[in-house]
């Protein structure tokens, strides 16, 4: 995005807006990744539409190449939990 795209998105917000913006920018990475997951899930529901994260499109990919645990792993698994 240029420069000039930005300054229009940022002059279309209102002043609640801007002030959280600039104090994210302050926040550690962690944060900065949960407030961004926060607000996929408003763009979700305003638009129907959800967009995946790339740990997800990861675990859809293993999922297809049939990545999973074997019965003996997964036995093993709960073996553990009991």
């Amino acid at each position: 995005m240029t420069a000039a795209g930005r300054h229009d998105i940022l002059r279309s917000m209102n002043a609640a807006a801007k002030d959280i913006l600039q104090k994210v920018a302050r926040w550690p990475e962690e944060d900065q990744l949960e407030l961004a997951e926060l607000a996929r899930e408003i763009e979700t529901r305003r638009t129907g539409v959800y967009p995946l994260s790339e740990a997800e499109r990861s675990a859809i990919a293993d999922a297809r190449r049939g990545a999973f645990a074997s019965d003996d792993e997964a036995a093993a698994f709960w073996k553990r939990l009991a």
